[in-house]
């Protein structure tokens, strides 16, 4: 297995949090009044119906916000992967995999997606959320299994066990994957899990799925789930910044979130797969230098404000190797080619605040629950 100096990876972790945002329609900043009405008619399009209240708009998937975006402004909309490996299949006969009905969801009719309704307020908090992972204002803590690589990958997987951990007013705790190729500010990042972060959903303190993306170290691009114009969503009825109505409990009953991002073949577009279901992509177009990737991890974070206890990771447990104790992603797995076969991750565990978060990568542990790891602990004084 590969190993990474701590301070390298380090290094890593401030290159990819460190936040300068404008607001270009493409990335978030501090905007005046105009810029945020301006932004919000952008991103709300005219909807065929309306879902979950104010909530989901079903929209035309032809006119979608993410081709509003101008690296997107002649792209053209593919409906599926153009190979059906991309859909990941679990080792695992569960029935927390095979159904997502935990997972909040819509019914659009044909040709519609739901997008998740966007106000000022919702811009405002997300451009908080996002300045708040600068290094100088908050506390970031990380404890990642780290495959640190130089080459063509073609897709990550892993399936997670989902938990609701407590945090305070500013903090947020997930738990997720990642792919990225970190050159400091030309790093191209793609994130997708579960977290519960307040702040970005309306001082709701229950878990949401969720993504965030950027291009250039998030200086001028990217966001968290539709906050921005990007990610394009094909499936009509599971989308991102949907609520998870069911998490884990300890030593109680696991619920899991499988999820895979795989690279199209022909054209290079990150496809995002949860629970067997390909929801849609993130376009090539996005990001010029994901085809060669530095890392991809699997793993947890916790951020808070400066000067405060940092919140629980994961389930609020250190690992144990006992599954229903620690968060956990199982069945991890890594394509680097486009045959559809998975490979064992070459990496190690890392915790930059090991006497408060852990995680330990166990190998292989079978078929139940395959290349498999932990993460986690408990609040932590920083």
């Amino acid at each position: 297995m590969v190993k990474i100096t701590n301070n390298l990876f380090l290094v890593l972790c401030l290159v990819t949090w460190s936040t300068s945002h404008t607001f270009d329609g493409m990335g978030l900043g501090s905007p005046l009044l105009e810029d945020l009405e301006r932004q919000t008619n952008l991103i709300n399009k005219p909807h065929v119906k309306n879902r979950v209240g104010d909530i989901v708009d079903c929209v035309d998937i032809s006119k979608q916000p993410a081709f509003d975006h101008p690296l997107l402004k002649y792209h053209k909309l593919q409906r599926k992967p153009n190979s059906e490996r991309i859909i990941t299949e679990t080792s695992v006969n569960s029935s927390s995999t095979k159904s997502i009905y935990w997972l909040e969801n819509v019914r659009c009719p044909k040709e519609t997606v739901p997008i998740r309704r966007i106000t000022k307020s919702n811009l405002i908090r997300g451009n908080s959320v996002f300045n708040d992972h600068n290094l100088i204002q908050s506390i970031v803590h990380e404890a990642y299994v780290y495959n640190s690589v130089v080459q063509d990958i073609h897709g990550i997987k892993g399936t997670t066990s989902i938990y609701n951990p407590k945090v305070d007013k500013g903090q947020s705790s997930a738990g997720h994957l990642f792919i990225q190729n970190a050159f400091e500010d030309a790093t191209n990042k793609i994130v997708v899990g579960w977290h519960v972060s307040p702040n970005l959903y309306n001082d709701d303190h229950s878990t949401y799925f969720y993504s965030l993306w950027t291009s250039d170290n998030f200086k001028s691009t990217g966001c968290y789930n539709m906050l921005c114009n990007g990610f394009v969503q094909t499936d009509t009825s599971y989308y991102l910044g949907s609520r998870i109505r069911k998490t884990s409990t300890y030593e109680g009953e696991m619920i899991e979130m499988q999820i895979s991002l795989n690279k199209d073949p022909k054209t290079h577009n990150w496809w995002l797969t949860v629970a067997g279901k390909t929801i849609g992509y993130f376009p090539a177009a996005l990001f010029p230098k994901m085809d060669k990737l530095t890392g991809i991890g699997w793993g947890g974070l916790t951020l808070t404000p400066a000067g405060t206890t940092s919140p629980p990771m994961g389930s609020g447990h250190f690992p144990d190797k006992d599954f229903v104790h620690a968060s956990y992603f199982r069945d991890v797995g890594v394509q680097v080619d486009d045959s559809g076969k998975y490979y064992q991750p070459n990496g190690d565990g890392y915790s930059e605040k090991f006497n408060c978060y852990g995680v330990e990568y166990y190998g292989d542990q079978g078929e139940e629950f395959g290349y498999s790891l932990q993460f986690g602990g408990p609040s932590c004084n920083n």
